[in-house]
């Protein structure tokens, strides 16, 4: 058994199982035109690899889906439903736990109507692979790019800045129809979110300093890679919540800072602190992360925790990861 026909096979192997477990010899042989001698080898590399379990008799035996599972789907985007894919194509070949399902739901339905709502582009492609520890999730269309949707309606033409600004949260390119919650509590509820548009690509990690830069796939449009411990005791209310004092308001963003860094790039400037703080006036607190950050100028300084600070007293400006150097030169302009 080659590694290319075992990889192919996963691709639709559980929806086979679940579909056709009582006759899936057969079913493998038509649907591969191959014979059952080949048939029953494939079958048998996937049980190993534990992509179908095997239970039943020598003569007839019973297959389902094993504990590895994986459900690939294209869609056309014209007219799609992004409630209709859940229900029907990934979530009956799916064994997750309550949260976990909701969770999952909640990223995939989001991630699609991001799709069909905002790229622009005539299909996307959706696979999702459950293993032993984790739940993965990719959603690639072929739009323009969200980066390239951000500076036409935003005139935001650098991808590190337009990233800032969708790391806030509340920012959306259709006002009137999205409120931009979306793509952010979509990235907290995951253990690793990717973001991939336009040649450039994005990573958060909880427990890391918010965004940062990562190598972008090769590929047309916006992809979305995401992935959830499959014992994971996160819920999406705790995430829904997480941003407010109480209830399920959008009060607190964060901002990390070092995506308006670079090599031989610094915080120095006002400017730079002036698109720290745009659309800050939107929320009650802001947690600025100066998480590899060793230095910052006193312009930068004294603008973002002098002159907004006194003419912005709603927003509670909030500065963590300092090192030592940024917290005297903060401490020094406050």
């Amino acid at each position: 058994m080659t590694r290319n026909t075992l990889a192919s096979a996963t691709t639709w192997i559980t929806g086979a199982a679940v579909r056709h477990g009582d006759d899936l010899l057969a079913h493998v042989m038509q649907r591969q035109a191959i014979s059952r001698r080949r048939a029953r080898k494939l079958l048998a590399s996937l049980v190993d690899s534990q992509w179908l379990s095997a239970s039943g008799t020598p003569r007839k035996p019973v297959y389902r889906p094993g504990q590895m599972r994986q459900i690939v789907q294209h869609y056309a985007l014209q007219g799609l439903q992004e409630d209709l894919p859940w229900s029907r194509d990934f979530a009956p070949l799916l064994d997750l736990s309550p949260n976990v399902a909701r969770l999952a739901q909640h990223a995939f339905t989001e991630l699609l109507n991001n799709a069909i709502d905002h790229s622009g582009g005539s299909g996307v492609t959706v696979s999702v692979r459950q293993t032993g520890l984790h739940l993965q999730m990719l959603v690639s269309d072929d739009g323009c790019g969200v980066f390239e949707k951000i500076e036409q309606a935003w005139h935001i033409g650098d991808p590190q800045l337009a990233m800032l600004e969708l790391g806030k949260g509340k920012l959306t390119t259709q006002p009137e129809r999205h409120c931009g919650h979306g793509l952010f509590f979509v990235a907290r509820s995951a253990d690793i979110f990717d973001l991939h548009a336009n040649r450039q690509a994005f990573q958060r990690r909880p427990g890391r300093s918010g965004w940062s830069s990562l190598r972008p796939m090769a590929r047309q449009g916006t992809s979305v890679f995401l992935a959830m411990a499959l014992d994971t005791t996160r819920t999406l209310d705790e995430v829904l919540r997480s941003q407010a004092e109480q209830g399920y308001g959008f009060e607190h963003t964060e901002v990390p800072l070092r995506l308006l860094t670079g090599p031989q790039i610094g915080l120095e400037s006002r400017a730079q602190a002036r698109r720290v703080t745009a659309r800050l006036d939107q929320f009650r607190r802001a947690r600025l992360d100066f998480s590899g950050i060793e230095d910052i100028g006193p312009a930068f300084a004294d603008e973002l925790f002098r002159v907004y600070a006194r003419t912005h007293p709603q927003v509670d400006l909030r500065a963590d990861g300092m090192a030592p150097r940024v917290a005297a030169m903060v401490a020094a302009v406050r």
